[in-house]
């Protein structure tokens, strides 16, 4: 049984020049700043911030998989889906398309877990933040 997932957050991010690699299309490493950026812009929004102070929500694995070349220009949407919540961690995917166009260009899953930034090991997600995922 597949596992369910909730939209919580879509984000449009342009493509820059500079994003492209040397054969012409946006580089690899750009797929995870496109993901990160989503993640970050969906935490801020509801009062989490990603800077570390006392607790903080700290990536412990991504994945992508490149399904189509991306060019310059261009404004990529991305839909970052999670999955049901364990004490610490929440999985994470994500779809990324161009906007306007319904092919899926790249996919992508990381797993946030909520640390202690002091001893560096994980604590309870905020109840907050599981209750509006529950929702």
């Amino acid at each position: 049984m597949e596992n369910p997932r909730k939209l919580v957050h879509v984000s449009r991010i342009p493509i820059r020049w500079g994003d492209m690699d040397a054969y012409g299309h946006v580089n690899n490493t750009v797929f995870f700043r496109f993901m990160e950026q989503c993640r970050v812009e969906y935490l801020e929004r509801l009062g989490y911030r990603v800077a570390p102070l006392d607790t903080a929500p700290v990536i412990i694995n991504a994945a992508c998989t490149f399904l189509a070349q991306l060019n310059y220009p261009g404004t990529v949407e991305v839909r970052m889906y999670f999955g049901a919540p364990g004490r610490s961690s929440i999985p994470s995917s994500y779809e990324i398309r161009l906007e306007g166009d319904d092919t899926l260009y790249a996919t992508g899953d990381s797993k946030i877990v909520w640390m202690d930034v002091a001893t560096g090991r994980s604590v309870p997600i905020p109840e907050a933040l599981r209750a509006e995922l529950e929702a």
